[in-house]
């Protein structure tokens, strides 16, 4: 098959996504609607099939581990279904008479989605469940690795479709073997685009030409100040940093620490398994062998990456992750910037101040938009970092990688795709959700007139400065 039957493929596939999404809509209900939403999820939440995926996912991309992401696919899952129970995605779903408008919601069409290896069913399924639910069809283009449980999924999405009746077109995927060329044909094609995955890919989404919802780099930093509850703070760190093998975007990837504190954490740190490293080049040298990430130490569980960084008979038995202090920020310090591994750059700061600023250097160099954590008790020190740090989350005594995402503890969104605003490149700035996959008609009716005089408007601004 030469490359132009390729893209002809993916065109077929949208053409008849575009005819099942039309139908959809056109027969459409919510009833209907919320139906094929709880298809999709039970699809993935089914305790064999959701162990079943988990287990193809780390057999073929090698990324993370078994037990962590049936959770990940039952709790992300589980909380997006939360969310959108009871919301009204169809027909009337606002009617204000003081302002004359009703809105009525209207599907996107078709969306693209590109979707990661590092969370190649969990991913897919939060976007195939927004989509359904707002009336559209979705078309998936997973990585290559992604590809097996991509396809064991929609298999899944599809068994359930034929109990209910629904048409198996509004679900597809990019037929094997992927590749750029035809993710890009995706991307052109579709009515609207969600990327998660390679800035590369987040890049090409916001160049094809139509509308993008792609989301930013991560390289979440997390401030420990002299007010925290040390104990809890390093046991949450712990959780969150070797969930999946740090596979998320949300996961810890520098701890900026007080030194008034700084001999009592790495203490705290030390009794749940994180291990202090000074010998920064040696592990800079096996992480980045050929200045890629050693792919023997990305996303594995604690003994093999140990091994990989030739630290295994250096550090105690059960370290579970190791973090490596450090000063340097920026390219030249490649341990400033996202791991994707059981490491986590440790720095020390003078005072809060301090903090801030080593945070916001760490944030500039990459990660901007995306996420800071704060283990403190002193409420304005949140407020300070969301004043001066450019990040769109403000994660305060939170395991980071459970809390960003959305928790049943929190009210953020459950999501496993965060905006990064302006600051990270993107065009929103919260976790992507089911808003995100809907579009509005307005009925605007005529109500009576409100101009205010112009007087009302400059009194306060003429008296303070003349005419």
């Amino acid at each position: 098959m030469n490359a132009q039957d390729h893209l002809a493929q993916v065109e077929a596939i949208v053409a008849s996504a575009r005819a099942a999404q039309a139908k959809y809509e056109v027969a459409g209900s919510q009833a209907r609607y919320d139906r094929a939403a709880q298809a999709a999820a039970w699809a993935i939440m089914e305790p064999s099939r959701n162990q079943h995926l988990a287990e193809l996912a780390v057999q073929t991309t090698g990324l993370g581990n078994v037990a962590d992401k049936i959770t990940k696919n039952h709790r992300k899952t589980l909380g997006l279904m939360r969310d959108i129970a009871g919301v009204k995605t169809h027909g009337v779903i606002s009617d204000d008479p003081a302002t004359g408008i009703t809105e009525i919601a209207r599907p996107i069409g078709v969306i693209g989605a590109v979707v990661p290896s590092t969370n190649p069913a969990a991913t897919p399924a939060n976007n195939i469940i927004n989509a359904l639910k707002c009336g559209n069809a979705i078309v998936m283009s997973p990585s290559p690795k992604g590809v097996p449980t991509c396809e064991v999924l929609l298999s899944y999405i599809h068994a359930e479709f034929a109990k209910i009746g629904e048409d198996p077109d509004l679900v597809q995927m990019v037929p094997a073997p992927g590749s750029k060329e035809k993710t890009q044909r995706l991307l052109e094609i579709s009515d609207t685009i969600v990327v998660t995955g390679s800035q590369n890919n987040v890049k090409r989404a916001y160049t094809s030409g139509t509308p993008a919802l792609a989301v930013g780099a991560g390289n979440v930093t997390v401030i420990v100040d002299e007010t925290a509850d040390l104990t809890q703070a390093a046991a949450k760190i712990t959780a969150s940093k070797t969930f999946d093998n740090a596979t998320s975007c949300s996961s810890e990837n520098a701890l900026i620490i007080l030194d008034a504190i700084w001999d009592d954490f790495i203490t705290a740190m030390a009794a749940q398994g994180g291990v202090l490293v000074h010998d920064e080049a040696a592990i800079v040298a096996a992480l980045w062998p050929d200045g890629h990430l050693n792919r023997a130490v990305i996303a594995q569980d604690a003994a093999p990456m140990l091994d990989a960084l030739g630290m295994s008979e250096k550090v105690p038995f059960g370290t579970k992750f190791l973090a490596v202090e450090t000063t340097g920020i920026g390219p030249e310090h490649p341990l400033s910037g996202e791991k994707l591994s059981r490491v986590v750059a440790l720095y020390r700061a003078r005072d809060f101040a301090d903090a801030t600023d080593i945070a916001a250097r760490i944030l500039d160099h990459q990660g901007a938009g995306h996420s800071i954590g704060l283990h403190s008790t002193d409420h304005d020190r949140a407020i300070t970092l969301g004043t001066k740090i450019p990040t769109c989350r403000v994660i305060v005594n939170q395991a980071h990688c459970f809390a960003t995402g959305g928790a049943f503890n929190n009210g953020m969104p459950f999501s496993l795709s965060m905006g990064c605003g302006a600051w990270g490149g993107n065009s929103i700035d919260d976790n992507l959700h089911w808003k995100h996959f809907l579009q509005t008609t307005k009925i605007v009716r005529e109500i009576p007139s409100n101009e205010p005089k112009v007087e009302d408007i400059f009194s306060d601004y003429w008296a303070a400065v003349g005419k």
